[in-house]
């Protein structure tokens, strides 16, 4: 019973073995490896375009996957098996089942692993023949600097010592005519001399263990005529390219070779191949490729970031075929500046007609707040007497004469003379019986430093200063005379200045005019309210004796946003 379990069990192993086999497209390799050296075993892939996240290994036909877990010596990583180091007990067919959006490919892979003959470099040329099949093959080429490649397989998060490099087994010690950089030994002005046997050494450590890496590398010396064209990357050019902070981005690498060159293609950043990043989110892509003429084919492999951060940018990652290799870099983009230059000037527009609106409304306050801060005292007189010379109409109506006379003969003097210490010339109250009018009104016009005119409707009002003697001089002298600046109150509003005097149609286009909106009862006036303090900011600064500075200070004129 026990023995017919197992023959059933055997049987469904095959069929679902067989089964596998016949949905995927089967193809088959053989790769051989000596023995004693970390090796990644790898497969080609022939046809379509797979991702490398789905891919499953095992090892002769086992149901069982190859373990994931790298501590161990044999483990799946991506879409390679890595040995470390490589057994002869690892010699086998390795099965790699390709899955991706309902097709699969089946590679089997036959990988023979021969034993090394005693001693890392032998003595006799047998032991060197007898590695031979397991090394590389490269070219020397006559009269240039040639270049020698250690093969070193990329493992991932690998450090690697420095390669050392010797000729028939013997250490190089020709500093001129040889250099190395990282995996390559440049060989200057080859000659037929440089022609042998190479071998370059190094020691790796993953995963904290350290393991002996050896590669043997046959030359063939050629004339520099015979020398086979390098690969040509299309792009990038080692340039750079704008990409936005935490956007997915997709770069090809673009290449040119010849058809019977067999180099590989790959993208490397930070000496790791992409493959190697440990990323799920920076990713090498299917190589591609399309025939070029009966010479060349064109490659394409490409390098994904499904989002790209701050540690990308300004690192170089590199696109490598064969020899030749260019990079690309990531920046951020510049800053958009035709917003600035757009809204810039808009900005700033609407900040300066804010401002000046700003200044309109408050500079009155400002105004008055710097004169009773900042106050002068007499040390430089102007021979002036009086602050303002007041003149007004001789309205017909009795109500506006009582109006006219209560705003000349109380208001103003309660206020701008009382509360706030100007002096004013009030002709009829100011001036002695007896004296000639002209004499009076022209003498103390020039002691004034403004003229403040009440306006009324009453249009005929004004026919004296087109007859009389004292207006006409009044307003030549507001007109004519340096400093002189008047003042227009309306007494209530005007609508139409048509009948008006020429005279004081100017005056009102040049100076613009103050509308009186007070009440006309006495006693209940403040030099604080919003007529007063733009009557106040276009009468003369204060100015005070320095022994009157601590009563100024104590004015009830004295500035307040009240």
């Amino acid at each position: 019973m026990v023995i017919l379990s197992r023959l059933l069990l055997g049987l469904i192993v095959a069929f679902l073995h067989f089964a596998r086999a016949e949905k995927c497209k089967v193809s088959t390799e053989s790769q051989h490896f000596v023995a004693g050296q970390p090796f990644a075993l790898s497969y080609t892939l022939r046809e379509g375009k797979y991702s490398h996240e789905n891919v499953t290994c095992y090892k002769n036909s086992s149901i069982t996957p190859i373990t994931l877990d790298r501590n161990s010596r044999v483990h799946q990583y991506l879409n390679q098996i890595l040995f470390f180091p490589l057994t002869l007990e690892d010699s086998g067919i390795y099965q790699f089942v390709i899955r991706d959006l309902g097709s699969c490919q089946n590679i089997f892979v036959n990988l023979t692993v021969q034993n090394r003959s005693s001693g890392w470099c032998g003595d006799s040329s047998k032991d060197l023949a007898g590695l031979a099949d397991y090394h590389s093959q490269q070219t020397l080429y006559m009269g240039t600097t040639s270049i020698l490649a250690c093969h070193i397989i990329a493992f991932p998060n690998n450090t690697l010592s420095p390669i050392q490099w010797y000729k028939e087994c013997k250490p190089i010690g020709d500093k001129e005519n040889y250099f190395s950089v990282r995996y390559d030994l440049f060989i200057k002005n080859t000659s037929a001399e440089n022609a042998g046997t190479y071998l370059c050494r190094t020691k790796l450590t993953y995963m904290g263990k350290h393991y002996d890496i050896l590669n043997r590398i046959s030359t063939t010396l050629l004339n520099n005529v015979e020398r086979r064209k390098e690969p040509e990357i299309i792009y990038p050019r080692n340039n750079s390219i704008e990409v936005q902070l935490g956007s997915s981005l997709i770069i090809d690498c673009n290449i040119k070779d010849g058809k019977e060159n067999l180099n590989s293609r790959s993208w490397k950043v930070n000496d790791t191949l992409v493959d190697f990043l440990n990323s799920n989110r920076i990713k090498e892509g299917i190589e591609s490729n399309v025939s070029c003429g009966e010479k060349y084919i064109f490659y394409t492999v490409n390098i994904s970031f499904s989002e790209v951060r701050q540690e990308d940018y300004g690192r170089p990652f590199i696109c490598i075929s064969g020899s030749s290799a260019a990079f690309i870099m990531l920046k951020h983009p510049a800053p958009d500046v035709r917003g600035y230059l757009i809204g810039g000037p808009i900005v700033l527009l609407c900040v300066i007609m804010v401002v000046t609106r700003t200044y309109h409304i408050v500079k009155v306050d400002i105004v008055l707040w710097y004169r009773s801060t900042f106050y002068s005292t007499l040390n430089q007189e102007d021979g002036k007497l009086y602050d303002a010379y007041v003149l007004y109409p001789k309205p017909k109506s009795e109500s506006q004469s009582q109006d006219m006379n209560i705003l000349v003969l109380r208001i103003l003097p309660e206020v701008l003379e009382r509360q706030c210490g100007y002096r004013l010339f009030i002709f009829g109250r100011d001036d002695l019986p007896g004296q000639a009018v002209a004499n009076v009104i022209d003498e103390n016009i020039k002691l004034s430093r403004r003229l403040i005119i009440i306006l009324v409707t009453e249009s005929s009002s004004y026919s004296l200063l087109k007859n009389m003697s004292e207006e006409q001089i009044t307003i030549y002298n507001a007109l004519i005379q340096d400093g002189m600046k008047v003042i227009l109150i309306e007494l209530e509003k005007i609508q139409d200045y048509t009948d008006m005097p020429e005279s004081i149609k100017y005056l009102k286009q040049k100076h613009g005019v103050l509308r009186w909106r007070g009440n006309y009862t006495e006693g209940l006036q403040s030099a604080k309210t919003k007529f007063w303090k733009n009557v106040r900011y276009h009468m003369p600064p204060k100015r005070y004796p320095s022994s009157l500075e601590q009563l100024m200070k104590s004015a009830p004129c004295n500035y307040s946003m009240s």
